[in-house]
């Protein structure tokens, strides 16, 4: 299998991922954590965007989606582009309220859309293009575009269960 049409698959599966987590849920379930201090499924799919937003918008050399976009306002938020969820405390967490689920999965599948031309664009050497040199090893595109997965795929399950949580209630 090609490298490209192997990651066009792997971030081609999170919009769906995604969409099952959050579709049908209130406002009110977006926001609801199961329990005090954890993580609301709003959140978890917010950062798993940011996140990826953050990071490839970086490798990539472009402005993020977040930065240019209607999403910070839709979500109660600034347009910081540093802020990716990344060491939010409860009350960080709690200021992010996206009007509704819709706002989420537009501005996930905007970055996911973006992501998807991007990966089809590499070949082999690209992968192998250091992109981040503050670690031991440097890590790579490759490595870069597996960590963000990793993190997405995780956080994805992570809002699937919530959401399970608290339509249980």
């Amino acid at each position: 299998m090609d490298v490209n049409d192997l990651l066009t698959d792997a971030y081609g599966r999170l919009p769906d991922l995604v969409a099952g987590a959050i579709e049908g849920l209130s406002p009110e379930q977006l926001w609801q954590a199961p329990a005090p201090g954890s993580n609301p499924v709003g959140w978890l799919v917010w950062h798993l965007t940011r996140l990826q937003d953050h990071h490839l918008s970086d490798v990539m050399g472009e402005e993020q989606l977040w930065v240019g976009g209607p999403w910070a306002e839709r979500c109660g938020l600034t347009a910081d582009p540093d802020d990716t969820g990344f060491g939010h405390g409860p009350e960080q967490v709690a200021r992010v309220r996206p009007e509704d689920g819709g706002v989420l999965l537009a501005y996930h599948r905007a970055v996911v859309d973006r992501t998807l031309a991007y990966v089809r664009g590499l070949g082999p050497a690209d992968l192998d293009r250091v992109v981040d040199e503050n670690w031991d090893p440097p890590v790579t595109l490759g490595v870069r575009l597996v960590s963000v997965l990793d993190d997405d795929l995780q956080h994805v399950g992570q809002a699937a269960y919530v959401r399970g949580l608290i339509q249980r209630g």
